[in-house]
């Protein structure tokens, strides 16, 4: 089984690759959709895998309370060097969440549709596997969007 250094090395690769793809774009790219059909932001791309991490690993897993408007998240808009602290901040918000989960214990809520009557929303395990997997495809996401802007 991976430890929780491995997990949290994985992970902070991932949001350390996004921090470092704002930083390359600026605050101009950053805010700028790319046009292609249900494109979204740089940024609205990264505010989401925030909300990712709070509501999956912080709700769900650690049950803290934490509130989310997933939808305000792909509208989201400003600074890269803000969303990069608030990057740093939710890098270490997760090591907190993973230090107190049970990878076998049930969620301390039940996971939304679809996800419930998935592994996803068995355990506490399967959920954070979940954000690790919405990191990664997010980061290659980042990345593609970065590459469409020109950045």
């Amino acid at each position: 089984m991976i430890t929780t250094d491995e997990y949290l090395y994985f992970t902070g690769r991932a949001l350390d690759g996004m921090a470092a793809v704002l930083e390359e774009l600026g605050d101009d790219l950053a805010n700028r959709r790319p046009e292609l059909p249900g494109a979204n932001t740089p940024y609205a791309i990264v505010t989401h895998c925030i909300g990712v991490v709070d509501h999956w690993a912080g709700r769900l897993v650690a049950g803290r309370a934490v509130e989310r408007d997933r939808d305000a998240e792909f509208h989201a808009s400003g600074k890269v060097a803000d969303l990069v602290t608030r990057l740093g901040e939710a890098k270490q918000r997760l090591r907190e969440y993973v230090a107190v989960a049970d990878m076998r214990a049930p969620l301390h809520e039940e996971a939304a549709p679809p996800y419930g009557d998935t592994l996803i929303g068995r355990t506490q395990g399967a959920a954070l596997q979940h954000v690790y997997e919405e990191l990664a495809q997010h980061r290659g996401h980042l990345e593609l969007t970065r590459d469409v802007l020109g950045g």
